[in-house]
């Protein structure tokens, strides 16, 4: 946690996120919460990490955790476009500590406090701990039983990592993928803590663990994570096994650890048998119910969404607290933003995060809700009155077709928006069409190494303006499903094309394609740069001719 505050959290770069004055927008859970002045935010993050120093060292722990607890949910609920499912486990984690007797062995508080030095720890602080690192491994495996991880369409180009190279060379890159990256990863979700909890299958579990975290590290940019689980494997083993590890140690290294004595009872613990001092003490009860009802609390929430129906989008809820790892893999392929002046009718465009310091919001419709209120406050500076602002974002999730994410033609400054009920304007998405992604597969590897495609999806009644541009000489369109209308601009030509039919488009040109079909139209387009081509097909001559000439054949 004391590394995570300079690397994820943000304190390297603070300046630039927190500047007095800056013309940003944010993303707040609860609208209320600002960042405070810039010199504040740095006392913040100074409290945070000596707070998590602190709980290292077992040093003033209590103080501690409530000095690291504090400033980062603070910081986490400041902000929802950095929200990830470690940094909402960290802070879990923090929670967690601020209630159990970590400090009871090697702290710098047992120094001090005799009765706290290497003393029980009451049995429920470990089952808190582990049941909290089972859930994460198990609720994870549980939403990696969605057909699309199942199916290797989640991480589908991730198997050529150079990772995976061992793999490849028994296997084709689409068994890697399917074989290693999504089963491996379902059935160790699924099993890892089943496998930790028992003494037998444990040393097997931590083999198979410790190289999934590891190549985790090398895989995504995910900070500290794969670290902090590698360390809760110790979790899991007997309480003793520091003891064992200090006993190995050369006696002179011993005197500067912590002790290897069998550890003094302590007045939390309740012993049974002959130890027992009378019942269980009501602060023990309440543990006991406390424990029971954080773990419930925790196995509802990742599939609470049915009440927060306003964050649900192509995926539900906000992403954080669903543990649903690597399930999701998305590419925008266009986002455009439109304002229109509510008193003159001008129409202009912003440059796709304007005033932002992050692309998260594009995915949700509660952070587009909060942007465009947001750009509705700062366009009155820039002489645009009464702003309306409307979003077209096209985006594929899991190999699927590009499609719209929300409505074009709503005005989200006056749309409606709840966090208690679905969201009006989000369009769905299209899982009609998810069987398509194995054509769409073959159709790309027809390509050659010069040719791109896009796969377009879009609804009855709306259309996609696009441009071509001149270094595309060789642009065509071709349907998949349904019929459109394409509309060339400069040429005031209209062509209408069914299932099967393609055509030409102008390079440098800006053209349009209506959906005309009663259902959602499906289309392609097959992009050839034409100068890159030219260009090396040049470079080709330049090196044949540069040869002859050293070859002396030049006629």
């Amino acid at each position: 946690m004391a590394l995570d505050v300079p690397q994820e959290r943000g304190l390297g770069h603070l300046d630039q996120r927190y500047l007095d004055g800056l013309e940003v927008c944010r993303f707040p859970l609860l609208p209320f919460l600002a960042p405070l002045p810039l010199d504040w935010m740095y006392l913040l993050y100074t409290v945070m990490f000596l707070g998590a120093l602190g709980i290292m060292l077992g040093c003033c722990y209590r103080l501690s955790c409530v000095a690291f607890l504090c400033p980062y949910w603070y910081l986490l609920l400041l902000d929802k476009t950095s929200w990830n499912n470690h940094s909402y486990l960290y802070g879990l984690l923090g929670f967690q500590l601020a209630l159990l007797g970590a400090d009871r062995y090697g702290s710098v508080d047992g120094l001090f406090r005799p009765q706290k030095r290497n003393a029980h720890v009451p049995l429920w602080n470990y089952a808190l701990l582990r049941a909290q690192v089972f859930i994460v491994y198990f609720i994870a495996g549980l939403k990696k039983l969605d057909a699309d991880w199942v199916g290797g369409f989640s991480m589908g180009t991730l198997a050529r990592h150079w990772l995976f190279a061992p793999f490849r060379l028994v296997l084709s890159e689409e068994l890697t993928s399917r074989l290693v990256v999504h089963g491996g990863g379902l059935v160790l979700d699924l099993s890892a803590g089943f496998l930790l909890f028992f003494d037998a299958t444990r040393p097997l579990a931590l083999v198979f663990v410790t190289y999934f975290h590891c190549m985790n590290s090398q895989l995504f940019s995910i900070g500290m994570f794969s670290y902090t689980m590698l360390a809760t494997n110790g979790l899991f083993c007997r309480p003793e096994w520091p003891r064992g590890l200090v006993a190995r140690c050369p006696p002179r290294l011993q005197a500067w650890l912590p002790s290897t004595e069998p550890p003094q009872p302590s007045p939390d613990c309740h012993y049974g048998g002959r130890r027992a001092r009378g019942g269980l003490r009501p602060r023990q009860h309440l543990a006991a119910a406390f424990t029971i009802l954080y773990v419930l609390e925790q196995l509802f929430l990742p599939y609470s969404h049915f009440i927060t129906q306003g964050y649900n989008n192509w995926t539900n809820g906000l992403y954080g607290y669903s543990w649903d790892m690597m399930v999701h893999s998305r590419f925008h392929q266009h986002v455009k933003i439109t304002y229109r002046d509510g008193l003159t009718g001008e129409v202009g465009y912003l440059k796709p995060g304007a005033f932002t310091q992050s692309r998260r919001w594009r995915d949700h419709a509660d952070m587009l809700k909060q942007y465009s209120a947001c750009l509705s406050r700062l366009l009155p500076r820039y002489n645009v009155s009464q702003p309306q602002i409307y979003f077209d974002v096209w985006v594929s999730i899991n190999e699927r077709f590009q499609q719209r994410l929300v409505d074009p033609r709503v005005d989200l400054v006056r749309a409606p928006w709840s966090p208690w009920t679905p969201t009006p304007w989000l369009l769905p998405l299209l899982v009609d069409l998810s069987p398509w992604r194995q054509r769409l597969q073959e159709l790309e590897a027809q390509l050659d190494g010069h040719t791109d495609t896009v796969f377009i999806a879009d609804f009855p009644g709306l259309h996609l303006e696009n441009f071509v541009s001149e270094d595309l000489g060789n642009t065509s369109l071709r349907v998949l499903k349904g019929q459109v209308l394409v509309e060339l601009v400069e040429q005031q030509q209209n062509h209408s094309l069914q299932e099967g039919q393609g055509m030409q488009l102008p390079a440098g040109q800006y053209h349009k394609v209506h959906t005309v079909s009663p259902e959602p139209s499906c289309y392609m387009y097959l992009y050839v740069n034409t100068t890159a081509m030219e260009l090396e097909q040049n470079l080709t001559r330049l090196r044949e001719l540069r040869e002859r000439v050293r070859n002396g054949t030049v006629p």
